[in-house]
């Protein structure tokens, strides 16, 4: 308004009298908060170690930390800075409809489904590199992240006994048909322990899509921006990761909890109210503990 009031030649007051404009708002200046330069700081070294992060889960490590930093002051700030995250080029996919598919049989609480699967990277001299992953799908924790050569079905049942004694023993374990989880010693060793396995459709990754949509943030995060020039190398900084993913890295579809936090508030058995069976179950679903969706 003050280059119109310049060029018209009215002053100031009379200017305001005509738009009913209080004087004071033509002399307001923004003064930014004393704890702003701090924030943004702080903000900025979050950005450059976690640059997949977006404005939200920024500010949730910020309000963790102490800053008063709600998600529209960020976002503010964010803009200010010329901050964005690089969108993900995503494929379409149909919905697999197979019975053990996770969008039909979800998990209830803590232990009910884990998840398993590999990823292969490799080293700067071009040596394979590949990772066992286990997840907990209600908790979205990473209970193993295995880190080796090559992994046997011998490798994979230590490392599951391993979780077994600090987890427990869950009721199912959901997983592609790869020749590691179909091996007859790991169906022989989790039948005798009662655990129910679940083979998703050969070439249907999205119905495991616990595993897929961790492996993402892995690749993402981790993998896509780490070199590892050995393998002790690649162990050590698997390791920090998988610590940093379960206790300081916040999720969004836990409400911004870590796994950890998220885990140490559910139970480790099913409700009550939740363990009626199904009238009439097909042969698939006896014992699965699992009820089937109506279709909508």
């Amino acid at each position: 308004m003050t280059r119109v009031r310049e060029q018209l030649g009215l002053s100031e007051r009379r200017a305001c009298k005509a738009i009913r404009q209080p004087r004071s708002s033509q002399r307001y200046q923004s003064k930014p908060r004393s704890d702003e330069p701090r924030l943004v700081k702080r903000m900025l070294q979050l950005v450059r170690r976690r640059p997949r992060f977006g404005y939200r889960r920024v500010a949730a490590l910020l309000r963790s930390e102490g800053f008063g930093a709600s998600e529209s002051r960020i976002l503010r700030l964010w803009r200010k800075e010329g901050l964005k995250v690089p969108g993900k080029k995503r494929k379409r996919r149909r919905l697999g409809l197979a019975e053990n598919g996770c969008d039909r049989r979800r998990a209830a609480h803590r232990n009910h489904v884990w998840t398993w699967d590999f990823v292969f990277d490799k080293t700067t001299g071009g040596s394979q590199l590949k990772w066992l992953s286990i997840i907990d799908e209600h908790t979205r924790e990473c209970l193993a992240l295995k880190c080796d050569r090559s992994i046997t079905s011998e490798d994979v049942i230590d490392t599951l006994a391993e979780l077994f004694a600090m987890h427990g023993v869950p009721e199912h374990i959901r997983s592609d048909n790869g020749s590691e989880f179909t091996a007859k010693a790991i169906r022989r060793w989790l039948g005798q322990l009662g655990v129910g396995t679940l083979y998703i459709e050969p070439a249907s990754p999205w119905q495991n899509g616990y595993a897929e949509s961790f492996h993402s943030r892995l690749r993402d995060e981790f993998l896509a921006v780490e070199e590892f020039e050995s393998l002790a190398a690649a162990r050590k900084l698997t390791a920090a990761w998988r610590e940093d993913y379960n206790h300081h890295r916040p999720h969004g579809s836990l409400g911004y909890l870590t796994p950890a936090q998220f885990a140490a508030r559910c139970p480790a058995s099913a409700p009550k109210a939740a363990s009626a069976t199904p009238q009439q179950p097909s042969p698939l679903q006896q014992g699965s503990g699992f009820t089937q969706p109506v279709p909508s």
